[in-house]
């Protein structure tokens, strides 16, 4: 759970860093407010789309298993990882 909550924050926050980088290209300072005020709209926009279009692709594209899965278990003092029968 923890690793789709960073992915999808990172690839909300893509657009936001790619865009300080294109201000310090442009040698301007990417602190000041006046710089991201007329664009802050389409970043957010863009970020809620890549994280969109990512669950989209992963729930369209996810390799699905079919059965019935079997937990994880101790037998003998040894872990059998769970599977799919």
């Amino acid at each position: 759970m923890t690793r789709a909550i960073v992915q999808g924050l990172v690839l909300f926050l893509l657009p936001f860093v790619l865009f300080a980088a294109y201000l310090v290209i442009r040698r301007r300072n990417p602190l000041v407010w006046s710089h991201w005020s007329d664009q802050s709209m389409w970043l957010t926009i863009a970020g809620l789309s890549f994280v969109v279009i990512s669950l989209l692709a992963t729930g369209l594209l996810a390799e699905r298993q079919t059965g019935t899965y079997v937990p994880s278990r101790v037998e003998n003092g040894q872990v059998i990882p769970g599977h799919f029968k």
